[in-house]
């Protein structure tokens, strides 16, 4: 193979990289402007590309190979054909019909990916991409880059903990070309005072605060769960899928102080009694401090939900102070839920889950205008207007194989914005469920901290 200078030369022969005035996406006039696509053209030059990127690797570390969409994928791809590394390919986004997968191939959670990008700027698409891929439980701690252009990127990923590998930078580009008489002395000076004076700032995309949310929230029920969050210290809705009066009196009982709300399926209490399991338990909430979610999931014509909410056994109307609810039957059907708030049901932590993107964007139309509605629980971002909580939270375990699928405390502040963190079978099926609460209390707390930080990211 030949030396990396000539490989470079031999690269630029396809028009690689343009000098002149360029105007970039971001409105910035450039003297530069790189294209690595017709790479993936010269099928000797992308083979030799595969392996000089592979050279710098540490292999063994690798259990995958995915290339940010769409330049690098062909590299990515050659690549994986000469290392046997496996490829998995990322979609820009879902499509809606079909698997909706985002990653598509073979891998298992807990597999180490190795990214791949064509040209690094600002480092915003890698960032955007790695929380979808690490969304699928893969972790992500090396990139693999053509072309740096130095312009704060690379610092940047490597400021977060990354790796970052680059074949060529700019300088060392203009370097060869200068020799090579490709570019003169004028020009090369040009493109070192671009580079000095532009490096990119961006401000990491931050949530608002408990203190914020206080400000402009209107309901009666996001105000007292903000409050309790702030007093408490914590963000933790502990979910009671237990099914005797005295397990979830019990658990209420000792997850309490560090609760802001116990989620119930009062249906699946075996032994109900009004007197016995009611009662009781609001006790043990007004002693405790916290809140009363019963999780019924209405999904009927309003009139039904109606009668649900307020007549039989349960009497839900009585005692909860906000209550689950599909948006299936339109805006109309949530009208029933007085004096309660409403935390809309916008996607289900289940694998295989038919809350579509569609579905999603139409369900959020009905929560984001109804007054009883106070939130959503979704595995994805929903705007700010509205509380996000976010089921599936586990310290432990990637999922329980029947279709649940888990994230992390620092996975939905970080990347979802969640408001509150809902946990089931990492308290109530622990050996001390006290112990577990305080945990992931602490760990949802701090994540939550972590998540208010606001700075200007050079990048």
């Amino acid at each position: 193979m030949e030396s990396k200078k000539e490989f470079f030369l031999e690269c630029y022969k396809l028009g690689i990289i343009k000098f002149g005035r360029f105007t970039l996406k971001s409105g910035i006039e450039s003297p530069f402007y790189v294209d690595l696509r017709p790479l993936a053209s010269d099928p000797k030059i992308l083979k030799n590309l595969a392996n000089y990127l592979l050279e710098m690797l540490p292999l063994d570390n690798f259990d995958l190979i995915c290339g940010v969409p769409y330049a690098a994928l062909p590299m990515a791809t050659a690549m994986s054909l000469e290392s046997y590394i496996p490829l998995i390919i990322k979609r820009k986004e879902a499509k809606s019909y079909g698997t909706k997968k985002l990653i598509e191939g073979i891998y298992q959670k807990g597999q180490n990916c190795l990214l791949v990008e064509d040209v690094i700027t600002s480092g915003k698409s890698l960032l955007e991409t790695i929380p979808e891929i690490e969304q699928e439980d893969l972790k992500v701690s090396d990139i693999v880059v053509v072309l740096d252009r130095e312009q704060g990127g690379k610092q940047l990923l490597e400021s977060k903990g990354y790796r970052v590998h680059t074949l060529f930078n700019i300088s060392e580009v203009c370097d060869i070309l200068q020799e090579t008489g490709e570019l003169s002395d004028e020009e090369v000076k040009r493109i070192q005072d671009f580079l000095q004076g532009n490096h990119i700032q961006f401000e990491e995309e931050t949530r608002s605060s408990y203190e914020q949310k206080l400000q402009t929230t209107q309901h009666s029920v996001s105000k007292k769960l903000l409050e309790t969050a702030l007093a408490k210290k914590s963000n933790l809705i502990a979910s009671a899928d237990v099914t005797t009066t005295q397990e979830l009196l019990e658990l209420a009982e000792k997850v309490g102080p560090h609760i802001i709300a116990l989620k119930t399926h009062i249906d699946i209490i075996s032994d109900f009694d009004y007197e016995k399991t009611i009662t009781p338990l609001k006790a043990i909430a007004a002693k405790h401090q916290f809140l009363l979610m019963e999780d019924r999931k209405f999904a009927d014509i309003g009139n039904t939900q109606e009668l649900q909410f307020t007549s039989g056994v349960f009497k839900i109307t009585d005692w909860a102070d906000f209550v689950t609810s599909q948006v299936i039957g339109g805006f109309e059907s949530l009208d029933c839920f007085h004096n309660v708030g409403v935390v809309a049901i916008v996607g289900m932590s289940s694998k295989g889950a038919l809350t579509t993107a569609s579905y999603r964007e139409e369900a959020l139309k009905v929560a984001l205008s109804h007054p009883n509605v106070i939130g959503g629980v979704s595995q994805n971002k929903i705007p700010e207007d509205l509380l996000l909580f976010t089921p599936g939270v586990n310290l432990a375990d990637s999922g329980d194989g029947k279709g649940q699928q888990y994230n992390t405390p620092e996975h939905v502040f970080k990347t979802l914005h969640t408001d509150f963190i809902i946990v089931g079978r990492g308290i109530y099926k622990s050996d001390n469920p006290e112990a577990s609460a305080i945990t992931y209390k602490t760990e949802g707390w701090n994540a939550y901290i972590n998540s208010l930080e606001k700075k200007a990211i050079q990048g």
